[in-house]
């Protein structure tokens, strides 16, 4: 079997789970729409928390920064592959709008993992693994509601990766580039 055959396999079995149940499709509808603006909002709110201050600023920083990151590396991805979307291939059900955008990689999976990479590598633990497992959680729902292929989600996963550990190896803690953004508010 082919590695395209393999991705439009596993897709197709993910996304053929859509349309079996009305809560479930809706479920999967909201958490592809909302959780990486929820993240996002969640971790803000994290600002002002925190009885080490300017190192959980300094994680939020790298956290913002990363996910950024990711989507610039994205963009420049873009700019050499242009996968079709599963559905305009025949192979997944669509269950919102169409974007007019290429496939590979996943935006959303690069935001929801650069976030989860980027407390992982900064050994914040225990609130990385429920933002991975948050991140898995909108990888599963892009496949299921039929907009991305499996190894668009793994592409983004891979992207928001690389970008937090780039991000963790150039913007150091404590620089005075660090103080002055953390110190802010």
């Amino acid at each position: 079997m082919q590695p395209y055959d393999l991705d439009s396999t596993a897709t197709g079995a993910i996304n053929s789970l859509a349309g079996a149940s009305a809560p479930v499709d809706s479920l999967m509808i909201w958490i592809s729409a909302i959780s990486v603006p929820l993240l996002v909002l969640a971790l803000a709110g994290q600002w002002w928390r925190g009885s080490d201050r300017s190192h959980n600023r300094h994680v939020l920083v790298a956290t913002g920064l990363s996910f950024l990151a990711g989507l610039a590396l994205n963009q420049a991805i873009l700019l050499f592959v242009h996968r079709i979307r599963p559905y305009d291939a025949g192979i997944t059900h669509l269950l919102i709008n169409r974007s007019a955008d290429p496939s590979f990689p996943s935006d959303h999976a690069t935001a929801a993992f650069a976030i989860a990479a980027a407390f992982l590598l900064h050994g914040i633990r225990r609130l990385g693994l429920w933002l991975l497992a948050a991140a898995v959680l909108v990888a599963i729902s892009r496949v299921y509601i039929g907009t991305h292929y499996v190894g668009d989600i793994l592409g983004g996963a891979m992207t928001g990766t690389v970008a937090a550990m780039l991000v963790r190896a150039l913007y150091r803690e404590g620089t005075r580039l660090d103080q002055s953004v953390t110190s802010i508010l």
